[in-house]
């Protein structure tokens, strides 16, 4: 029941977040969509959203989206940027970088988080490596790759999810 209580929470919020209404009618139609897709997904979510109700936790989920704007919209000016500009170096390749989740829920997140980053798009998952085809391989250095690819993210779900 708590799980259950915990996925109607996080869509609920998402909803909110989403349309950013707090009018009456918006909020209803939230409240239903929420409890259908809960009923719908009850087998999908992990046992680890129950651990987003967390206050500083769910604070931290909040701030995530807008986080992950913003570095959308950065690598969406980026590759547009290389597109317009026929002299700007494209090295496409595909990287292999290893992250340091442990969570596999935070890892789902993560891999998302990459594909949605216009330039770069996650592949595969092998444990704890990812295959990522990246628009523009700048260092061979796989460091220097992880930081690039994975940091920013893994930072943040870092905190939300450990």
């Amino acid at each position: 029941m708590k799980k259950r209580l915990a996925e109607f929470i996080v869509i609920f919020s998402m909803w909110v977040l989403l349309t950013w209404s707090l009018k009456l009618q918006d909020i209803m139609a939230g409240v239903v969509v929420a409890l259908i897709v809960t009923i719908i997904t009850r087998k999908l979510f992990p046992g680890d959203v129950v651990r987003l109700l967390n206050p500083r936790r769910f604070l931290l989920t909040v701030i995530y989206i807008p986080y992950l704007v913003y570095y959308i919209l950065l690598a969406n000016m980026d590759v547009a940027y290389r597109v317009l500009n026929p002299f700007l170096p494209i090295n496409p390749g595909i990287v292999k970088v290893k992250t340091n989740l442990k969570n596999e829920f935070a890892r789902t997140i993560l891999a998302n988080s990459i594909t949605l980053t216009p330039g770069t798009l996650t592949v595969e998952v092998d444990g704890d490596d990812f295959y990522v085809h990246w628009i523009n391989v700048s260092s061979d250095d796989p460091e220097i790759q992880r930081e690039i690819i994975l940091g920013r993210f893994e930072r943040m779900l870092r905190r939300i999810f450990e």
